[in-house]
């Protein structure tokens, strides 16, 4: 996730773009879920190959889907506050 995500953020810098990372969308989140797959697997020592191309697999449709349909992540804002 973090070479992933460097990654990226190395490239939209370079573009003078704002990284994708850091917008609202499902990034990070389905980078983490396609890991929450393989680190279990590897715990259970099950056989990396199909572990990770289903870790994979599951990140990449969720990343799909999300653009497709438009899902966003819940963003924080700055309330006012008063003290």
């Amino acid at each position: 996730m973090l070479t992933g995500i460097g990654g990226g953020i190395a490239r939209d810098v370079l573009l003078a773009d704002i990284p994708v990372v850091l917008r609202a969308e499902l990034y990070a989140v389905a980078a983490l879920l396609g890991a929450g797959i393989v680190v279990p697997a590897d715990r259970l020592q099950l056989p990396p190959a199909p572990a990770a191309l289903f870790g994979a697999a599951l990140c990449f449709s969720l990343r799909i889907a999300a653009l497709k349909r438009g899902w966003k992540l819940p963003i924080a804002t700055m309330g006012h506050t008063s003290f």
